[in-house]
């Protein structure tokens, strides 16, 4: 019998390494995660069976057994569901061919150099990627896999130690079905005690909708209920009870932020058990993330991947959907023209934000914790479904110029100034670069409150709305600032009005003529009060982040010129000014025209166009200083 070896991908190898040298708070967590594979697997045949007649044969009644073999030190997991074949068994233990695999190895890196005291969020990235097989390896020092595919008559044997190889070889199974058998550690005796097993599933697998026999020896015993979870009645389930299932659906190991358990009944009838996460999956923003909505119909599963039953800006829910409706032989190819999916879509959206908007008003912190794990992923609901943006903007919150924590836009329009006609926003990419943006100054002085936005799609979003009660957004680094209606809070220092600084009309003109094109028009500023000039987009332009945003993904070959303000109160500027209107145009003054524009760039975090001529124009100023 011929014996093939193949060496792991890179990335498995990886997550063996993580998987044997790190300490972990919980090793139980391997059982849970082969029962719950073993668990799909059914569900996969179930399914299937449907539709291809004959799959089931004469072993209709889907099951999951765990044997103990004390004399041989193996504790042997086996279900008799779909089933692998040889090339399954390689693509599925031996690669990692999901999408977005190098953010995970990044993700994984970041927590391994993060120390033995982030162990958990290891183990929770390896079962949010689906790859929590491996957890096996935590207690084993050899595994071997058995699987013959359903409809098929050879059967394999997928073997490893877990040091950078496996085999696999063709193997004799009367039946199809996996099984998996764990060659146990020294030290790892708790696994052939049966009380200690039993107790282990009863605790994380009894909401499984199959049953769990437990064999030793001669006996075997039930030790779940094998009733769907979500078919009970909530005044009988526990929070661990639902805290063990989302786990189970949801591959984590972190706490659900809510539950949400409901039943719908009349036009259509459906149940849903469905959770927000406590923590941001990794892989949340990634483009090929896929909604995780289990999807059954009268308890049977069909799918956990229906696009339609989710819009992208709930795909980090995760749970189920129990339908009674839908037809049982439905395909997935049909899901997306059926009218009912619609329906429970609609009852799925309209449940979930009404929750959020009941937390938001009666636990304002704990909601924050949501908003920053999902905030994000929540705006891009304003920005693409018309429908459900009133909603969504009541529960939106940003940070601001007012305090450090979180804020509405309804609490946003009780603070405006008088005078004050628009909500203005800040965009960038980071929050206390923000905070120190020469944009705000004149904002800051006159206490009007500017939104700071730091999330992409807030760019476009903001673009989408327009306004919100009537009050449109404004950019605060796009054309007049118009604080000049805006009345000063009571109470606050006047400002003195500064007579214009001799020679300024000058400089102007001066700047205009050595900046030519480099810059859309040069003018006084009354946004600055500190700084001494910045870089605004002329009204009708794209806003300053919009532009860099479409530049950085290529949607934008060059960037456009912009408006660059001075502050004619600045002590350099106006010296600048006296010196024009006494020496006129000369090289020095115009190597400092060219720097204020660089300063400017640089303020924003833009890359100068010409380091050289910058260092070039920089040395001379000091030269000439010295």
């Amino acid at each position: 019998m011929v014996t093939e070896r193949h060496g792991f991908q890179a990335e498995v190898s990886r997550l063996l390494d993580i998987v044997a040298h790190s300490l972990y708070s919980d090793k139980s967590v391997f059982l849970r995660e082969l029962i719950s594979n073993a668990s799909d697997a059914c569900d996969r045949l179930r399914y299937l069976s449907l539709t291809q007649q004959g799959l089931l044969g004469d072993d209709p009644d889907l099951e999951v057994s765990i044997t103990i073999d004390p004399p041989g030190r193996r504790l042997v997991i086996a279900d008799n569901g779909i089933g692998m074949s040889h090339d399954e068994l390689i693509a599925n233990l031996g690669t990692i061919a999901k999408s977005g695999s190098a953010q995970f190895m990044s993700e994984l890196a970041r927590a391994d150099q993060e120390g033995e005291t982030n162990a958990d969020r290891k183990v929770s990235l390896i079962g949010q990627f689906g790859v929590g097989f491996y957890s096996a390896f935590m207690v084993a020092d050899k595994v071997t896999v058995t699987s013959r595919r359903a409809g098929e008559e050879k059967a394999w044997s997928w073997e490893s130690e877990g040091r950078g190889e496996f085999t696999v070889t063709e193997a004799q199974k009367a039946t199809r079905g996996t099984e998996i058998a764990l060659h146990l550690k020294e030290g790892e005796d708790q696994w052939l005690d049966t009380n200690q097993v039993a107790k282990i599933v009863a605790k994380y697998s009894d909401h499984i909708a199959l049953p769990v026999r437990l064999k030793d020896g001669k006996s075997q015993r039930h030790v779940n209920q094998a009733a769907a979870l979500w078919t009970r009645p909530k005044s009988e389930i526990t929070p661990e009870q639902y805290t063990e299932f989302y786990r189970h659906v949801a591959h984590g190991f972190d706490e659900p932020w809510a539950t949400l358990h409901f039943k719908a009944e009349g036009k259509i009838d459906y149940t849903g058990l469905v959770f927000i996460p406590g923590s941001k999956p990794f892989d949340l923003f990634h483009p090929d993330r896929k909604q995780s909505l289990k999807l059954y119909v009268k308890r049977v599963f069909i799918t956990d991947h229906c696009e339609d039953l989710l819009p992208a800006w709930l795909r980090f829910l995760k749970g189920i959907v129990d339908s009674e409706d839908l037809p049982l032989n439905i395909s997935r190819e049909t899901l997306q023209a059926n009218p009912l999916i619609a329906k429970i879509r609609a009852g799925l959206i309209k449940k979930v934000l009404g929750e959020l908007a009941k937390i938001a008003e009666n636990e304002p912190d704990r909601f924050a914790t949501f908003w920053e794990n999902f905030g994000a992923v929540l705006k891009e609901g304003i920005y693409e479904d018309e429908a459900n943006r009133p909603a969504l903007l009541k529960l939106a919150r940003f940070r601001s110029t007012q305090g450090e924590g979180w804020t509405s836009l309804a609490e946003y329009i009780t603070r405006m100034k008088e005078g004050q006609n628009a909500i203005y926003t800040i965009s960038g990419d980071e929050l206390a670069a923000l905070q120190r943006s020469p944009h705000l100054e004149g904002f800051k002085a006159k206490g009007v409150e500017v939104l700071l936005l730091t999330d992409p799609v807030d760019e476009f979003w903001i673009q989408s709305v327009g306004e919100y009660e009537g009050k449109p957004f404004k950019s605060a680094t796009r054309g007049a600032a118009d604080l000049d209606q805006v009345k000063k809070a009571e109470g606050a220092k006047e400002e003195k009005s500064e007579p214009k600084a001799e020679g300024i009309d000058n400089l102007i003109a001066l700047m205009r003529l050595t900046l030519k094109d480099a810059v859309k028009d040069v003018r006084l500023s009354d946004r600055l009060t500190e700084s001494a000039c910045v870089l605004v987009a002329a009204e009708g332009d794209l806003d300053i982040h919009l532009e860099k945003l479409l530049r950085q993904h290529k949607k934008l070959e060059t960037a456009l010129p912009r408006v660059l303000e001075i502050n004619a109160t600045h002590p350099m500027i106006a010296s600048l000014a006296k010196a024009v209107s006494k020496g006129g145009q000369n090289e020095a003054l115009a190597d400092a025209c060219w720097l204020l524009l660089d300063q400017a760039r640089i303020q924003d975090g833009e890359p100068l166009p010409d380091p050289a001529a910058f260092a070039r124009r920089l040395n001379a100023v000091l030269q000439r200083s010295v």
